[in-house]
């Protein structure tokens, strides 16, 4: 080969890396997006035990291997925070867009064997931890929607 396309060639391939560089999102997927709302059916909002009637949303179909639900001031003063709520599947979850707060989900079992879902203060913020294959996503909410995010 002559210089002049060794030059090109290493032009080219300059080129070629930069572009991939630039759009390297291409390559990623996008990040899970979780979104939590109320549901008022079956009257359960009116009592007082029990886990709370809260929709967790995702923006896309996930195979969950792990959800927790966690205080946030128990994660910001202990290094190992008590779950609320804590499922996980060893291997056969099935693909889910969202869910409710303590309910079964098909292919997840509790973590700790005989343990439900707490219920939820409505003064408390909290933090939703999923994890689905190698993702890891979270989600802070309160269940009193009118002391804000």
């Amino acid at each position: 080969m002559t210089n002049k396309k060794i030059q090109l060639v290493a032009l080219a391939l300059l080129i070629g890396g930069i572009m991939l560089y630039l759009n390297k999102d291409w390559f990623t997927k996008a990040p899970i997006q979780i979104s939590h709302r109320f549901h008022a059916f079956g009257g359960r909002l009116n009592q007082d035990s029990g886990p709370s009637p809260l929709m967790f949303e995702f923006s896309r179909l996930l195979k969950l291997t792990s959800i927790q639900v966690v205080a946030v001031n128990d994660i910001e003063t202990n290094k190992y925070p008590h779950p609320l709520w804590h499922l996980i599947s060893d291997s056969n979850s099935v693909p889910t867009r969202g869910f409710l707060y303590g309910m079964e989900i098909q292919g997840m079992r509790p973590a700790y064997k005989g343990s439900a879902a707490a219920p939820l203060d409505p003064t408390a913020k909290y933090r939703l931890l999923l994890q689905a294959g190698g993702f890891k996503a979270q989600h802070d909410f309160r269940i009193d929607p009118a002391a804000g995010p």
